[in-house]
């Protein structure tokens, strides 16, 4: 029987899949990958606000219904799936629709995985240059769009899922949904994974777990061909640092425009630049 249900709202390339995997050593908890339980829900809503049916009806009742199906429709679609009393539902649209969420499911729990932007660009670059063979349609010649790695950067910040994503978590904090949300930096889970655990314990109201990260096995699965070469979901076995050489890849001119373009980022989540 599942106790509750929690979510990994996190930016890409920024270790959502990883922390699925290591919570997912617990034998409390069940992660999943990229679920398609979010959109499902929010058109769900579409349906629900455009249909007349629901319109020439007690608008009290319909929304008391529409809320226990958006409950039983996330916790049933679980049930089947698992006997683990936990399950943390990963997809990047739940952080910015915490009150949809908190209408059916109160007080929800949001883990939101962050990376410096550099880094997250960075690794973009990497896997656009290490994949010559692959079209891509990112390098238009005869618009001269995505032909340099500037101009990658700019397509990537105006279309998902960098784009869609920073947008997100931009809202977030206009509306100061963040105070809801437990941000966990990449870097400082490379560095201190215990102090970081201690922390989603502590958030979730969860007993603490004594997890290896030594030996991180891949317990959540993704066919990446759907997602093309920017969708890697395969986790390192085991966690350490990882060389901050965005300057290098992408070049001091790419860098500054990156710190320069999200000033807010930088500022609220107390990154150097």
């Amino acid at each position: 029987m599942i106790k509750k249900i929690f979510y990994n709202s996190s930016l890409p390339r920024s270790g959502s899949t990883l922390i699925q995997n290591i919570l997912g050593q617990n034998p409390e908890i069940h992660t999943t990958p990229t679920s398609g339980l979010f959109e499902m829900l929010t058109s769900l809503r579409v349906f629900y606000t455009d249909a007349q049916d629901f319109k020439s009806q007690d608008a009290k009742q319909m929304e008391m219904g529409f809320k226990g199906l958006l409950k039983g429709a996330i916790y049933g679609f679980h049930q089947p799936l698992t006997n683990k009393p936990y399950v943390i539902d990963k997809s990047r649209g739940w952080g910015m629709e915490y009150e949809f969420i908190n209408q059916y499911d109160p007080n929800p729990k949001v883990i939101c995985m962050i990376r410096d932007l550099r880094a997250i660009y960075c690794s973009l670059e990497k896997k656009y240059r290490n994949n010559p063979l692959t079209e891509n349609h990112i390098a238009n010649w005869q618009n001269l769009q995505g032909t340099t790695t500037d101009k990658r950067i700019q397509v990537w910040s105006n279309n998902a899922p960098i784009g869609s994503s920073i947008d997100r978590l931009y809202q977030v904090l206009i509306q100061g949904l963040h105070k809801n949300i437990l941000f966990i930096k990449f870097e400082d889970l490379c560095r201190q994974p215990d102090t970081e655990l201690a922390k989603i314990y502590e958030y979730l109201g969860l007993k603490e777990f004594k997890h290896n990260f030594n030996n991180i096995k891949q317990i959540t699965h993704e066919d990446d061909k759907q997602f093309g070469i920017f969708g890697d979901h395969k986790i390192r076995q085991k966690l350490a640092p990882v060389k901050e050489d965005w300057e290098e890849v992408l070049g001091p001119n790419a860098c500054k425009m990156i710190t320069d373009g999200y000033p807010w980022f930088y500022n609220d989540f107390g990154y150097k630049i």
